[in-house]
C-alpha cells in the first residue's frame, strides 16, 4: 500500500526546491506500484517561458516515452497542486491509475489571482477524468496547508 502523505510530502518538497531555484513552485513525482519514485519533475516554465511547461504535463511526456502502457497503468502521480485541465488530460492519455494532489485548483486560484504566468483554471481534475472512458482515482486535496505554504509570497 502506498503511503500517500509521505509521497505527497516528497512532491511538496520538490516544489520548494523548484521555487528555491527561481522557478514556479510546482513539482510532481511519478511513483510505481511498489512505491518507488520513478521520475521527478519541476515546473518548466523557464527558461523559454513555456506556458505548457507544467510539472505534471512535462512528467507525463517523459513517462509516456520512457515506460510501457502496462507499467504506467500501475503508476500514481503525486503533485503539489491539483492538475489543471491540460495536465489532467495528459495524465489521462498517459494511462495512470491515480492522482494524489496537495493544493486544490480553487485555492491555488485564490493565491495566484490573475497572475499572467499562472492564469489558473478553476476546473477540478475530477471533472476532466469523469468525461473519459476509463477511471482515474483522485485523492486530494491532501496536506493542503503544507502545499499552499510553498506559494506564500511567490505571486505578489
Amino acid at each position: 500500500m502506498l503511503d500517500h502523505e509521505t509521497l505527497l510530502r516528497q512532491a511538496i518538497a520538490e516544489s520548494r526546491k523548484a521555487r528555491a531555484a527561481g522557478h514556479h513552485p510546482f513539482a510532481s513525482i511519478l511513483v510505481g506500484p511498489d512505491g518507488t519514485v520513478l521520475m521527478t519533475q519541476h515546473n518548466a516554465f523557464l527558461p523559454l517561458h513555456d506556458m505548457t511547461g507544467h510539472a505534471e504535463r512535462v512528467l507525463m511526456t517523459r513517462a509516456s516515452t520512457t515506460y510501457s502502457p502496462e507499467v504506467l497503468r500501475g503508476c500514481t502521480i503525486y503533485t503539489s497542486a491539483e492538475p489543471c485541465a491540460m495536465c489532467a488530460g495528459a495524465i489521462y492519455w498517459t494511462g495512470l491509475a491515480r492522482v494524489v494532489y496537495g493544493l486544490s485548483e480553487a485555492d491555488l486560484k485564490s493565491i495566484t489571482g490573475n497572475h499572467p504566468e499562472n492564469p489558473t483554471l478553476d476546473l477540478p481534475c475530477r471533472v476532466i477524468f469523469a468525461a473519459g472512458q476509463r477511471q482515474v482515482e483522485v485523492i486530494g486535496p491532501l496536506l493542503e496547508a503544507e502545499a499552499a505554504a510553498v506559494h506564500e509570497g511567490a505571486w505578489g
